[in-house]
Formats: C-alpha cells, sequence, structure tokens
C-alpha cells in the first residue's frame, strides 16, 4: 500500500501564496497566516489518518516569480532564491519518503531558466515536464498545464479531453501505459470526472484570494486544498481535503 498526497499551485513570493511563519508580512499577514496553518492542518490530518507520506506530488507554479506584469506589486519579495526557499519549506513540511515535481507555467517559474529546477535539487525531488508514474500497479499522468473555463458545467471537458489524447498516445503511438488517473492543476479549481476505466481531475490550489490578476481579471470559484490517493495492488481510494479560509473573504462596503 502507498499513500500518496498531491499539492500545486503554490505561488511562494505571491502576498496570497502558501508562507511559511517567517516570511508572513505586510498588510496580508493575516490571510498568510490562516493559509498557512490550513495547509499544515490538511497534511497532519491525512498523516494522522494513513501515516508517512509515501510519494509527495507537486504538480507546478511553486513559485510566483517576478510578476512583471502587475510591476511585482503583489509580491511579498521578487527574489526568486527566498521564494525558493520558501518553498522548499512547504515542501518539507509533507515529509515525503519521495517527491515527483512537474515544472509550471513559465510566466511564473522561469521562461529562460527553470527555477524549480533549483527548487526540486533543494528538496530531493525528480522533476519532469510530464510525469507518469505507476504506482501499485496504478497508473498517473501528472502534468501542470490543462485549459480552463469560464462556465461551471465546462470544468470537467479540458481534463476529459486530456484522457482523449492520453488514450491516442497510448494505444496509436505506444509512447506510454494507458492511464488511470488524469492530474491537472494551473487552474486553481477542484474538478472531476470519469466513468469505470478512469478518473479525471484538476487540483486545488494553495494560493488563496487576492492577487491583483485573480481579483480583477478572472471569473468563477478558487479552491484552496489538497488532493490524496492510497493505492494498493492495482485499485485505489482518493479524496480530497478543501479548507474554508475565512481571512480570504472581500470586505463589504456597506452605506
Amino acid at each position: 500500500m502507498k499513500r500518496i498526497l498531491v499539492i500545486s499551485d503554490l505561488h511562494c513570493g505571491s502576498v496570497v501564496g502558501l508562507t511559511p511563519d517567517d516570511y508572513q508580512t505586510g498588510d496580508y499577514a493575516i490571510e498568510q497566516v490562516a493559509l498557512w496553518d490550513s495547509y499544515c492542518e490538511m497534511v497532519d490530518n491525512f498523516r494522522d489518518r494513513v501515516g508517512d507520506i509515501d510519494l509527495l506530488i507537486v504538480n507546478g507554479d511553486c513559485v510566483d516569480g517576478k510578476a512583471s506584469r502587475w510591476g511585482a506589486t503583489d509580491l511579498i519579495t521578487t527574489e526568486i532564491r527566498t521564494q525558493i526557499e520558501m518553498a522548499a519549506e512547504c515542501i518539507d513540511y509533507c515529509e515525503a519518503k519521495k517527491i515527483v515535481m512537474t515544472y509550471g507555467t513559465p510566466y511564473h517559474t522561469g521562461a529562460e531558466e527553470d527555477w524549480e529546477a533549483f527548487l526540486a535539487d533543494k528538496v530531493g525531488a525528480e522533476i519532469k515536464n510530464h510525469a507518469f508514474i505507476e504506482i501499485e500497479g496504478v497508473n498517473f499522468s501528472v502534468k501542470h498545464k490543462v485549459g480552463s473555463s469560464t462556465i461551471p458545467h465546462g470544468r470537467h471537458t479540458s481534463v476529459a479531453k486530456e484522457k482523449l489524447w492520453d488514450t491516442l498516445w497510448a494505444v496509436e503511438k505506444n509512447q506510454h501505459p494507458m492511464s488511470d488517473i488524469i492530474i491537472r492543476s494551473h487552474v486553481h479549481y477542484f474538478s472531476y470526472c470519469g466513468n469505470d476505466s478512469f478518473l479525471g481531475l484538476t487540483t486545488p490550489a494553495l494560493q488563496g484570494l487576492g492577487s491583483k490578476y485573480g481579483a480583477r481579471m478572472c471569473a468563477g470559484t478558487v479552491d484552496f486544498g489538497v488532493v490524496f490517493f492510497i493505492c494498493d495492488k492495482g485499485e485505489f481510494e482518493w479524496g480530497w481535503d478543501i479548507a474554508k479560509v475565512e481571512e480570504q473573504q472581500d470586505s463589504v462596503i456597506r452605506l
């Protein structure tokens, strides 16, 4: 039996990214504390229920990067080294026996050099563009980027499309085993679909509400949380933990 935890979209360095204790500061400090405490509680709850984490999957966008579109005005720090140290502390908190990472979006994680590669070295992880992982006979396809949807009932479509392409690559090109579980991230909302032959999902994020891009440019709900699996002899159980962080609620102007 293997126990797997999946995290993604930490965006360390953002004012609402996942922020360990020593880095919490500024106008968003209350939210940073609440997000960090919620993350630690989710990890602790999973370990308390099932024991040590055999595999931690970190599915991209661990750092927020330079935030050049916003003049770095919603960053705690523009120092990539510091962002990497923050992300390493977040990953190390899980105390996983093995870590597999995927590369996130170049805007956040480096267009000219892969900052997440330095992070992988720091935490002792293996990092891939697209990770295919077999765990106890269960085949995972893990990649960061996936298309999003502006309508609630369209949120399943992109990950279902990923499964179709996975099938074509497996059957027609014989490039990898047929995937039982498709994991994507990037969109910051939790959604899943499937049938008796596969499970496809987009993971919740570990960045909170309040970034300039998210607040000013985007619509739709955002989920803060983790996903987990227990694999054993070709079968799997799975679930999720979504935190309701009250400190993220926008204040209402009242007259």
